[in-house]
């Protein structure tokens, strides 16, 4: 009989070191859209697609694939710990799908993804899309032969949406997105309707960056971030980066007219960095030592965002805070008008500025096209033209040029298609957390009114955080609300909320 416990030990000592190679590309990624020099993209590009091929061959070898497939003998079962166990079946699936892939492949499509983005920068900031178009052309061409390469059971881009949100198909989804499209477009036009109309022109007088980092880092304190196992920083498109539970990074973008772009994406983020630093201490080092998956991250930076930080009780204890430092911007605006103000609705162009209730219309958007994309029934030199037809179907505006159009977003540069149905599961998990805790919590209100967020974050700790991969996505959901995949509560509370303030009958 094989020894399962020198196994569990050789398979956690391999897992510590790929995760090392992990934690390195991370830092380069970090570094390469914080300000890293421009003239080194070339070489860093080589050194990151050095590294990842390395890590794919370490994980192909064969050794790890022989270990997960000991360690998940049903007779290691009471000899090894559920955490090797558990990261046996996580590795055995991620060396199984990369096996399906060709190593040369793999590495050329490393270095080119890391590459465009900085590519993508460029072409985003003049407009050009047909710079950056062949690119993207052959961006999608890799995804659509990786997905034939990882196979799938009903439609190609179920091959990819796997990376993202393990378990989930096209078939859900569309069942899924229009469930929740049609809810939310007569909401829209309820809005669109109603004589109530917020005075936002406050919003836009200069609010110094500085200031705005201030209370920034003010609120990610309130929410118990630790800046002692993290950062704030800023960079073109929002994310956060967690090399490890002690080095979760924030980064945000400024901007001087509209405060609320970096304010609530300080918050966003924030909520993704407290998930990376509250994971459970035993999946440190191991592939468990993540979120369980996109979806259930995005839930996380969209509660603290929009199910937190666009309540009322958020701003009953933080509004001074913010005269204060705003230097006088929202003196004579009352409390109330502020708060219609922040939750306004518009239709607007931009995804991350994007507000509550129509935020999912752009999600679903971009799901529509990528689908499109890998399926081969859209090709990328009509992709403007598609986003654009799509963009005035499901919101009304039509973009001016391809900055504010498709070339918004960065996701497709990275090479991360399957990625974008993850925004909005993540908002449909995170309304179903926020119904579950307030029977968990029924001074929910009362608790964000006073400013003690702890409370708050250890729910979501103890119900989401500390599993990381130990659970999957759909337990993760079941176990805290007691239902599956659901977008019921998202739109009574989109309903509830924006028929108080927008008056409608």
């Amino acid at each position: 009989m094989p020894d399962y416990v020198q196994i569990e030990r050789d398979f956690l000592t391999e897992q510590r070191s790929l995760n090392a190679y992990d934690q390195a590309l991370s830092l380069l990624g970090w570094d390469a859209r914080t300000g890293a020099p421009k003239k080194g993209v070339e070489e860093r590009s080589e050194v990151v697609g050095a590294l990842a091929t390395e890590l794919f061959a370490r994980k192909t070898s064969g050794r790890l694939k022989e270990m997960s497939q000991y360690l998940l003998e049903p007779e290691a079962a009471a000899q090894v710990s559920a955490v090797a166990r558990r990261a046996a079946e996580e590795t055995l699936t991620e060396v199984e799908r990369m096996e399906r892939l060709p190593q040369d492949e793999y590495q050329a499509f490393t270095t080119l993804t890391s590459k465009t983005e900085s590519y993508w920068e460029e072409a985003k900031a003049a407009g050009d899309f047909e710079g950056f178009r062949p690119y993207l052309e052959e961006i999608v061409a890799y995804q659509r032969r990786f997905a034939d390469y990882l196979g799938y059971d009903g439609h190609p881009y179920d091959a990819l949406l796997h990376d993202f949100e393990p378990g989930m198909t096209v078939s859900t989804l569309d069942t899924t997105f229009s469930r929740l499209r049609d809810g939310l477009m007569p909401l829209v036009e309820q809005v669109k309707g109603s004589p109530a109309r917020p005075d936002t022109s406050f919003l836009h007088a200069h609010f110094p960056k500085d200031r705005q980092r201030a209370f920034s880092e003010h609120v990610l304190r309130q929410m118990t971030y630790d800046f002692d196992a993290g950062r704030l920083d800023e960079t073109v498109h929002p994310f956060a980066v967690g090399l490890n539970r002690n080095d979760v990074r924030v980064t945000t973008k400024y901007d001087e007219s509209d405060f609320r772009t970096a304010v609530f994406g300080t918050i966003h983020e924030g909520g993704h960095a407290l998930y990376e630093q509250n994971l459970g201490r035993d999946l440190a080092g191991t592939v468990l030592a993540d979120g369980a998956s996109m979806g259930i991250h995005e839930s996380q930076s969209l509660f603290w965002e929009n199910f937190v930080a666009r309540t009322r009780s958020f701003w009953e204890n933080n509004y001074d805070k913010l005269q204060e430092l705003s230097g006088g911007q929202f003196q004579h605006v009352a409390l109330d008008d502020f708060y219609f103000a922040v939750n306004s609705v518009e239709p607007s162009l931009i995804r991350i500025e994007a507000d509550e209730m129509t935020y999912s219309l752009h999600i679903i958007l971009r799901y529509e096209l990528e689908k499109a994309l890998i399926e081969g029934s859209l090709e990328v030199k009509d992709l403007p033209e598609a986003w654009n037809e799509k963009m005035k179907q499901y919101l009304g505006v039509v973009p001016s040029n391809h900055s504010e159009g498709v070339l918004q977003d960065v996701h497709w540069a990275g090479g991360a298609f399957g990625y974008f149905p993850s925004y909005a599961l993540g908002y449909i998990y995170a309304a179903q957390f926020q119904q579950a805790m307030r029977r968990d919590l029924p001074a929910f209100d009362e608790l964000i009114a006073s400013g003690d967020l702890a409370p708050v974050r250890h729910w979501l700790t103890e119900h989401v955080h500390q599993h990381g991969r130990m659970k999957r996505p759909a337990d993760i959901v079941a176990a805290a609300t007691g239902e599956g995949t659901n977008p019921e509560p998202l739109l009574a509370h989109l309903s509830h909320k924006y028929q108080s303030l927008y008056r409608w009958s």
